[in-house]
């Protein structure tokens, strides 16, 4: 009988949420937060000329959306684009993930990605592009928990399941481990940065051909998720939160940075940006370039 009354009220938690989330965008946002859509698109957008080298830019969100944050974050790689003599494409079009439309990137940015967004076959175009020699940035929610039934993704390029964050956005300090990194984009060896931490259950320091650019220094903020009678304790000790590592002949680019649009006009985290976007696609210097790169958006 118990079970019985839990199995209703979750189904009538749902159904409420489900008429809530009609009625408004945020409470929608967090419904699908919780139950995330099945899209998958069949049908791939078209897309222009680019001049290399180009980025593709994939801000999909079958989950939770974050919506300014994407806005400000394809704004800011497109002005990188342009003074760098870089092209750009941003789509939120899964179907873009086929094999002769990704052999015209040279990068592609998971950007606040969310939703398992990919079907079967565009997993599997993604991922012999990665592991034959594509750049992969993924940002933010692109390392989240609604990725993780595509086993591959979550287990070789990410390799650390999300667990949570604390609801309050609060100021940390960042310690940058690779200064040196040329995809840390010259940033000094501490920063303290305003965003939504993440935590996940492993640190993968120890994985091998995981290089750890920088961690958050856990003592400069509170870990501790707090919420009704929920009160979880988030620290992970060594808490990486920028790493890359290898996947094939590709290089992988993560960072759990990036949840709201004030990082994104930050300008020591679009310095970060460039830095990662420049690293992973091995791209040449800039002075090969013309100045203003061609710009599109589908």
């Amino acid at each position: 009988m118990r079970l019985f009354r839990v199995a209703c009220w979750f189904f009538a938690s749902v159904v409420v949420l489900a008429f809530l989330a009609s009625l408004h965008p945020m409470v929608r946002n967090v419904y699908r937060a919780f139950r995330p859509s099945a899209s998958h698109d069949r049908i791939p957008p078209s897309v222009p000329e680019l001049r290399a080298p180009s980025i593709l830019v994939f801000s999909k969100t079958n989950g939770f959306r974050h919506f300014d944050a994407i806005e400000a974050g394809v704004a800011a790689i497109q002005e990188i684009a342009g003074r760098r003599g870089w092209t750009v494409f941003h789509t939120e079009n899964g179907a873009v993930f086929d094999p002769e439309i990704l052999a015209r990137f040279s990068v592609v940015v998971w950007h606040n990605t969310s939703g398992a967004p990919l079907s079967a076959p565009q997993r599997e175009a993604l991922r012999n592009w990665m592991q034959s020699g594509g750049g992969f940035l993924g940002l933010h929610a692109a390392l989240d928990d609604s990725h993780v039934s595509w086993d591959w993704y979550s287990r070789e390029v990410v390799g650390a399941n999300f667990i949570g964050h604390p609801l309050e956005h609060q100021e940390a300090t960042l310690r940058v481990e690779r200064p040196d990194h040329p995809a840390i984009g010259g940033l000094p060896e501490t920063w303290v940065h305003f965003d939504e931490w993440y935590s996940f259950d492993r640190s993968v320091r120890a994985d091998e051909g995981v290089d750890v650019l920088a961690s958050v220094d856990e003592s400069t903020y509170d870990q501790r998720l707090k919420f009704l009678w929920i009160d979880q304790d988030l620290s992970m000790g060594d808490h990486p939160v920028i790493w890359t590592r290898r996947i094939g002949q590709g290089r992988v680019y993560l960072s759990a940075l990036g949840h709201t649009a004030e990082a994104y006009q930050d300008p020591r985290y679009v310095s970060l940006l460039e830095g990662a976007i420049e690293w992973v696609g091995s791209l040449t210097d800039p002075k090969s370039h013309s100045p203003g790169g061609l710009v599109a958006n589908d």
